[in-house]
């Protein structure tokens, strides 16, 4: 959530900063309702100072032997005025805060302009694309003589389901292992397991509720269930209502869990195979740092993403989200992208998000300076690290054979058995 400072404050500024997002802001509405509470505010508090004043002068004059029932009758209508207007404030301030959690991060100034993903800014490309002599299959033709079935998850629970067996299986446990390890050997992250239901205050935290409430799975007999979209939501909860110690800065963990989403209003090539499922695996990282730290925290998150495909020796590019694809609670979002021979384009592995205090302010996330001795917001970042299920895709489709086989890649072999070949 923004500052609300800043609404009252700056609230031009905010507006045309959301605009480089193709935000509407009705500033109209917004300010009329903040008129309104100031209003509403100063009254409430003149008459909780005149009921006071009112009590006080029941007290002397009860004390002299008066009659105190005008007095009386007089605070009884204090406090029925005083009721409404408190109700009213409330009303009003829960009006605000509703509008406030619906408007999107404030964008980093690095943020390109632009309105879609085509507008999006290519920043490096790594790895050399291969080069078949044969025609390059996608993964489902490759997939599914090895032991991807969709027919199988479609049967069990419905389209955008799959089931893995055999080898296909092992090797996304092996990806998922390979990646756990290196991140945290070689990256310096600490190992979480975390639950795979939230509640509503923790998606509110990280900005999924209220605004994409229909991408999640709610579970039905308990309406304040509900199923990760990411282990960004409970892993980044760990420091909800926590003042973390300077010393213990940054905060690094690594995640790996299933995720849910309903992928509403997906639609066109997703469709086809593990590209967009309802349930698939992935390895989240996630760093909890200081305003000072975290623009460069958010190139070390990504450079840890980057790492694992250049081990897979998998080919990628990096891009930088522009304003209009940037997401919801994001202010900067790096984005890689593998290249897929079987679709000949480049296709999103990862997305490592840079939320500054967007998040840290809704979940109450901060640090004790140690400079000021006070507690101030911390900043959080996240991306994945990476999902496994398009990492599979990557694997099969860039170390695919003519005859149909893949090619094991030599970091995954000893997660394997040593298997170099599944055929």
């Amino acid at each position: 959530m923004i500052d609300p400072r800043l609404f009252r404050s700056e609230l031009e500024q905010v507006t045309a900063q959301l605009q480089r997002r193709n935000f509407n802001f009705d500033t109209v509405a917004y300010q009329a309702l903040e008129d309104r509470r100031k209003e509403v505010q100063v009254k409430t508090q003149d008459l909780q100072n005149e009921r006071n004043t009112r009590s006080k002068a029941v007290g002397q004059a009860k004390a002299k032997g008066e009659d105190i029932q005008p007095l009386l009758d007089e605070m009884q209508d204090l406090g029925e005025q005083l009721k409404q207007a408190e109700v009213e404030l409330d009303s009003l301030q829960t009006q605000l805060q509703n509008i406030q959690e619906a408007v999107p991060n404030l964008l980093d100034e690095a943020v390109p302009a632009g309105r879609s993903d085509a507008d999006n800014l290519e920043v490096s490309r790594w790895g050399e694309i291969p080069e078949f002599d044969f025609t390059a299959k996608d993964h489902v033709d490759l997939g599914e003589p090895l032991g991807m079935s969709f027919d199988l998850g479609a049967k069990i629970a419905s389209a955008r389901f799959v089931v893995l067996t055999g080898k296909l299986a092992s090797l996304q446990r092996a990806i998922i292992q390979f990646m756990l390890n290196t991140h945290i050997n070689e990256h310096g992250y600490t190992e979480t397991y975390a639950p795979y239901l939230v509640n509503a205050a923790s998606l509110r935290g990280t900005g999924q509720l209220p605004k994409f409430e229909e991408d999640l799975f709610k579970v039905s007999h308990d309406p304040d269930f509900y199923l990760i979209p990411t282990a960004e939501v409970p892993v980044t909860n760990i420091v909800r209502d926590v003042i973390v110690d300077a010393k213990q800065i940054p905060l690094k963990f690594v995640c790996h869990t299933p995720c849910f989403r309903s992928e509403a209003g997906a639609y066109g090539s997703d469709v086809r195979g593990m590209i967009r499922q309802h349930q698939f695996e992935k390895v989240e990282l996630v760093q909890i740092t200081t305003p000072a730290q975290s623009a460069a925290a958010h190139e070390e998150l990504t450079g840890h993403a980057e790492n694992i495909l250049k081990k897979l020796k998998l080919p990628y590019r990096k891009v930088l989200l522009c304003a209009g694809d940037t997401g919801f609670s994001s202010a900067k979002t790096y984005d890689l992208e593998v290249w897929l021979p079987g679709q000949q384009k480049y296709r999103e592995i990862s997305s490592c998000s840079n939320f500054k205090d967007f998040q840290a302010r809704r979940l109450q996330a901060r640090w004790r300076n140690p400079e000021t001795g006070k507690p101030e917001l911390v900043h959080t970042l996240n991306g994945s690290g990476l999902a496994a299920g398009r990492t599979l895709i990557a694997v099969l489709e860039n170390y695919q054979n003519q005859d149909g086989s893949i090619t094991v890649p030599d970091v995954l072999r000893p997660y394997l058995g040593g298997l170099e070949v599944i055929a």
